[in-house]
């Protein structure tokens, strides 16, 4: 059974850092490409970045590009985003998810 755990979210004021995990299991992690979408109050998903199964490619929505870094641990089986200079349209659910699957999600709030 696949497994996305996310957690590392919170509250944070504007211009803070954030650092999220997602710990994967039920699959062969390091084969898979990998991505972090987001959901914000009333809105739709919303992709946010990806990284391609063994790290060496990333991708940035404009929104986030500058800000955010993806990264894993092909031998931890965990995702990563490090989320700086955050903004109050940052706030969202946040999820770690394959192609297939998602998990559960981790809260972020940027508020002053």
């Amino acid at each position: 059974e696949v497994q996305l755990v996310e957690s590392g979210g919170g509250l944070v004021q504007p211009g803070g850092s954030l650092r999220l995990s997602c710990v994967a299991s039920g699959f062969t992690f390091s084969n898979y490409d990998m991505k972090w979408v987001r959901q914000a109050p009333g809105k739709g998903l919303e992709w946010v970045s990806s990284i391609y199964s063994g790290g060496g490619a990333t991708f940035y929505a404009d929104s986030v590009k500058g800000r955010f870094t993806i990264s894993r641990d092909n031998v931890k089986n965990t995702l990563y985003l490090q989320m700086n200079s955050l903004k109050t349209e940052d706030t969202a659910v946040y999820y770690c998810a394959t192609r297939q699957d998602r998990g559960q999600g981790t809260q972020v709030t940027v508020s002053s």
